[in-house]
């Protein structure tokens, strides 16, 4: 009778522990058996959700087999309370395995925001307001608010943040996009200062950065960049005025309705370099790397005026005759949003 129990006993748990074999190959194969999927799909995870919750979602959309095998690996491997919230893509062919370790790992959607070179502070503040994946911390904000936000109180936007694309995932916020825009314009500008020519008039970066708007405005094509700064800068040492269109329009603000007349040129604010000596207060675009270079690393030369040929590049001159010649030649359009400047134009 003893043997019997005993013999039972062992058939038993010889059983179990078959069962047991079977039942975690069978989990370890639905761990990287791929996920039952049509097509690529966005799935979020809301904050506080258990891996729990999300098991039975996704095993209740069908999507997911064999879910517990998936509880009990994480639990195993103590992952279970790490996932992540946020917005993950779900590709065709991924597999339960590799579901969680994108989880914990935090592998969300990237979304971007790109900001062109040469756009001012108001178009980047209404491309951040597209974004509805982004928190918008901002929008509620005036200029002079964002920057104390940004903890640079009493510092002008115009020209602070670098031109380029941002990557964000949902949940971020349009504080977090301007303070990574406003940190590379920082170290950037302070890179090629620490590089700059020798002997520039300018007083300060944030001078250099005023004139590199400036040629970020003024330039049609790349190459030209460092012969229009060069301009600019001579004119800045002989004691010239800039005379550049792109500043009369920014200080014209909404008033500026696409073409910049005689009138316009005469109107004082602080930003008509016709009107004015030296530097306008303050940039009045975001100038890219090349902009800022240029700046910092003009051509040398005796140029001291251009005027736009209509195709995007220009012509340079050395004396006003010349220019004068070069403006009757190709200035043969009104002055639009699109027009570069033609220097001392006379009445």
């Amino acid at each position: 009778m003893l043997i019997r129990l005993v013999l039972y006993l062992v058939a038993l748990c010889a059983a179990f522990l078959t069962g047991l074999s079977a039942l975690v190959l069978v989990g370890m194969q639905a761990l990287h058996q791929p996920l039952a999927l049509s097509g690529a799909t966005t799935y979020e995870v809301p904050a506080g959700t258990s891996l729990q919750t999300l098991v039975d979602e996704l095993t209740q959309e069908q999507i997911l087999q064999q879910g517990w095998a998936l509880v009990a690996w994480a639990r195993l491997q103590d992952q279970a309370t790490q996932i992540k919230a946020g917005e993950y893509q779900l590709e065709v062919g991924l597999t339960p395995y590799q579901l969680l370790a994108k989880l914990i790992q935090g592998s969300q959607i990237n979304h971007q925001v790109t900001f062109p070179e040469g756009w001012n502070f108001n178009q980047l503040r209404q491309e951040l307001r597209k974004h509805a994946r982004l928190q918008q911390k901002l929008s509620e904000l005036d200029d002079a608010e964002v920057m104390v936000a940004l903890g640079v109180p009493g510092v002008h936007p115009e020209g602070r943040f670098f031109p380029d694309t941002y990557y964000y995932h949902k949940g971020m916020s349009d504080l977090q996009i301007l303070q990574q825009a406003y940190a590379r314009m920082q170290k950037i500008l302070a890179q090629e200062w620490a590089q700059r020519a020798d002997n520039l008039p300018y007083a300060s970066a944030q001078e250099a950065l005023i004139m590199a708007s400036i040629v970020e405005k003024e330039t049609g094509v790349a190459y030209e960049r460092q012969q229009i700064a060069g301009v600019f800068v001579r004119r800045l040492q002989k004691g010239m005025r800039l005379q550049t269109d792109p500043t009369v329009i920014y200080g014209l603000g909404e008033a500026y309705q696409g073409n910049l007349t005689r009138k316009h040129l005469r109107q004082p604010t602080p930003y008509n370099t016709y009107v004015i000596d030296g530097l306008p207060p303050t940039p009045i675009a975001m100038p890219g790397q090349g902009a800022i270079h240029a700046a910092l690393n003009p051509a040398d030369g005796n140029t001291l005026y251009f005027v736009a040929r209509g195709d995007g590049t220009h012509y340079f001159s050395v004396t006003l005759e010349e220019h004068n010649r070069a403006v009757a030649k190709y200035q043969i359009y009104k002055r639009r949003a699109d027009y570069r400047s033609s220097q001392a134009i006379q009445d």
